[in-house]
């Protein structure tokens, strides 16, 4: 008599693998939607800690699995793996998300001066929804930029205001950053008035520029007594623009400041993110990313 071993099978491994690939699936179709389509960013966050809710429900499912595998032999082990890897990714996303919340600085903007922070052109109020928000003081927020990122700040260069301008639209373009206001002095009234002031004569366009004129990144200068600042000027050029973080398309604010002091020009950026009171060190990134492609972009206009 033949006897024929019947394996029991793991209903919690197989139930686990459909859990968790419900959670994927949310996770993908809302990050799709946010990258790619008309979902807010409320939203979207609010669809992902559901899909890791989802997927953390699997997780004991198919540990269940695993266990009966081992113990009883019973069918379900590699349900029970598949289980696990779509439960990690919505898991693993919220949990990066919740190491940069608790090890970055809660703060939701960052500005390469913090004595005299560049004003937004227009900055519409967008509904929070359930996202908490910003609630510190600035001078709060000073102190925790200062302590997190020291080494953010201005920009000076040897250099016109116009030819710095060619500069910040090019780096503009090259960091994704979609510039819809404008004040101040537009680059062809810049041009004018250069030519127009006395003892300065038009050069040609296919003029060489001097080793001398090559605009390079300087230090801002100290101000000659503590507690003095640089106040606006008419003269300044502000540009207002947004972009977004190139994989979840998270919506930031911008806006980058020229100021032409005697024969250097400053720039200065502001970014802010346009959701949530916690930008989980993004904006940082987004201004760093910026100020270094205007190095770039102007060392090569110098090299032209």
């Amino acid at each position: 008599m033949t006897i024929r071993y019947v394996r029991p099978v793991s209903h919690s491994a197989y139930a686990a693998r459909r859990i968790g690939l419900a959670a994927l699936v949310l996770f993908v179709l809302a990050v799709l939607a946010h990258r790619f389509g008309p979902l807010r960013t409320p939203d979207f966050l609010a669809l992902v800690l559901m899909s890791a809710a989802i997927a953390a429900a699997a997780v004991p499912l198919a540990l269940v699995g695993l266990i009966r595998l081992w113990q009883q032999g019973a069918e379900g082990g590699m349900a029970s793996a598949k289980a696990l890897v779509y439960a990690g990714v919505p898991l693993g996303f919220v949990a990066a998300g919740a190491a940069l919340y608790l090890t970055r600085p809660p703060l939701n903007e960052v500005s390469t001066d913090l004595e005299d922070v560049p004003a937004f052109l227009s900055r519409p109020q967008y509904d929070q929804q359930w996202l908490a928000t910003v609630t510190t003081t600035r001078a709060a927020e000073r102190q925790a930029q200062l302590a997190a990122y020291p080494g953010l700040a201005g920009r000076r260069y040897e250099g016109a205001l116009d030819r710095v301008l060619q500069g910040v639209e090019a780096a503009a373009i090259s960091a994704r950053i979609d510039i819809t206001e404008r004040k101040g002095l537009e680059l062809p009234e810049l041009q004018e008035l250069k030519d127009s002031l006395p003892g300065q004569e038009p050069q040609p366009d296919d003029a060489v520029a001097e080793v001398g004129e090559v605009p390079i990144p300087l230090p801002r200068p100290e101000p000659a007594l503590p507690g003095m600042v640089a106040s606006p000027t008419d003269q300044d050029v502000l540009l207002q623009g947004e972009t977004e973080t190139l994989v979840l398309g998270l919506p930031f604010d911008i806006v980058i400041r020229l100021r032409e002091d005697v024969e250097t020009t400053f720039v200065d950026v502001r970014v802010a993110s346009r959701y949530g009171a916690h930008d989980l060190g993004m904006s940082a990134e987004i201004a760093d990313d910026f100020l270094d492609r205007l190095d770039a972009e102007l060392l090569g206009i110098a090299g032209g």
